[in-house]
């Protein structure tokens, strides 16, 4: 029988199991995932949810409001931190979780779903970074207004497949005011006014107004990088808490190397503040011959001023 109604979709998607895989061998990394999942899934029950299917590495779910949808995706976080914590092997516990939520008329058919929410809401996981919750303004609006107050936006974002972008919130776990860095440093400069993007020929300035920039492949990415080695949606720049910061999206991973300093900061789907100037790697680190570099240079307008 079929029925259309009105639903929150949410998508989970476990990362880092290709890893266990090598590491632990294939029944140990598999009793993890599988536990992994199991665990996630609890948050769907508890959560007046229900399961549509687990996908491998995640699961699909729907509820009947945003409220519940949000609720179960925090749990989801919770649970998964818990139980990497409890891991009893170190290499066990590297499993990282996206979640993505979207809101509209749902077709249930077979014990399946289907409908533009349900396609907004699996492609917005290429988006996510690790251990982040991405919703959509559908299932911001359904929020009480503390839930609400959780989230920042990261404006219009283009969606695979999809002609009309996307107006996506991030679940924000930062505390304002205090930026920190992959080195764990706080960073209390001058608030910038934009950031300077340079590859070959494709030299373009961003103001804090154009975040958030996704970096990638794709011909509908905000700074398209035509490279085979880059992902379609490979990186994220966004303005958060007076700083730009750069999270990786990808498979192969984004680097950034800042001017005068010798390390190489590998992000591998987390994240960091972008501070001066310096070059992102994408897909292989900078240093490497014929690697597709993004130089960056965060600005301050009045500094430019004679």
């Amino acid at each position: 029988m079929t029925e259309i109604r009105e639903l929150t979709v949410l998508f989970a998607d476990l990362r880092g199991s290709t890893g266990l895989y090598e590491t632990l061998g294939n029944a140990e990394a598999s009793a993890v995932v599988t536990h992994a999942v199991s665990q996630i899934g609890r948050a769907v029950d508890e959560c007046s949810g229900k399961l549509i299917k687990t996908l491998g590495d995640g699961l699909m779910a729907v509820f009947s409001s945003p409220r519940d949808g949000v609720k179960a995706a925090a749990r989801m976080h919770d649970f998964l931190e818990r139980a990497n914590s409890r891991s009893k092997r170190a290499n066990s516990r590297g499993l990282r979780m996206q979640v993505a939520l979207a809101r509209g008329e749902v077709v249930e058919l077979s014990g399946d779903c289907f409908g533009d929410a349900v396609n907004v809401a699996a492609r917005l996981l290429d988006h996510a970074g690790d251990n982040e919750t991405l919703i959509t303004a559908e299932v911001l609006e359904g929020l009480p207004s503390q839930q609400k107050a959780r989230f920042r936006s990261l404006d219009l974002i283009n969606v695979r497949g999809r002609a009309e972008p996307v107006h996506v919130h991030v679940l924000d776990q930062q505390v304002a005011g205090d930026v920190v860095t992959q080195f764990g440093e706080v960073v209390h400069n001058a608030t910038p006014d934009g950031i300077r993007l340079v590859w070959m020929d494709l030299d373009r300035v961003f103001d804090i107004e154009a975040m958030p920039i996704v970096l990638g492949r794709s011909t509908q990415a905000t700074y398209c990088i035509t490279d085979g080695r880059v992902s379609r949606s490979h990186a994220r720049i966004e303005w958060n808490g007076g700083s730009f910061s750069v999270t990786d999206l990808s498979y192969n991973g984004t680097y950034v190397r800042f001017a005068n300093a010798g390390e190489i900061v590998s992000l591998k789907r987390g994240g960091c503040t972008l501070h001066g100037s310096g070059v992102i790697g994408l897909g292989s680190p900078p240093i490497e011959v014929g690697a597709p570099s993004v130089r960056f240079e965060v600005l301050h307008f009045a500094d430019t001023v004679r």
